[in-house]
């Protein structure tokens, strides 16, 4: 994994777990890989990935089940949806915002390209199925 240097590499760790649980690669409750694996993998000290695993943990995304391993909580999807939304909204928005309105972009040039975006894509406007 190639990290960002302008982000501590345990949230960016985070946020790769996180999309793991969004995809459906770790469903509810099935167990997340060890620490020691996930270093190993991810060519970072272990001690990283515990740092990981206990910031997704204070925000009830994974569990520990003490002598056994990490697990994905049932409402991990919820969570990491509205985790998301919130940083979204308070960090990126704005920022995107304050881009379009310099460079004078129209919104609806930028809903075109959403729209093409997610024909491309897997993906779907809330709401739509494809």
């Amino acid at each position: 994994m190639d990290f960002n240097e302008n982000k501590a590499i345990y949230l960016q760790i985070s946020e790769l777990l996180c999309e793991q649980i969004l995809t459906g690669h770790w469903p509810p409750q099935e167990k997340v890989p060890s620490v020691r694996e996930m270093g190993i993998t991810l060519q970072v000290n272990p001690n990283t990935v515990l740092r990981t695993y206990d910031f997704l943990q204070q925000r009830n995304i994974i569990f520990n089940k003490r002598g056994i391993g990490y697990f994905v909580e049932n409402d991990a999807v919820e969570k990491i949806i509205q985790y998301r939304r919130e940083d979204f909204f308070a960090n990126i928005l704005p920022n995107f915002l304050k881009t379009i309105t310099l460079l004078k972009i129209d919104p609806e040039e930028i809903l075109e390209s959403y729209r093409e975006y997610l024909q491309k894509s897997s993906y779907s406007l809330p709401g739509q199925t494809k």
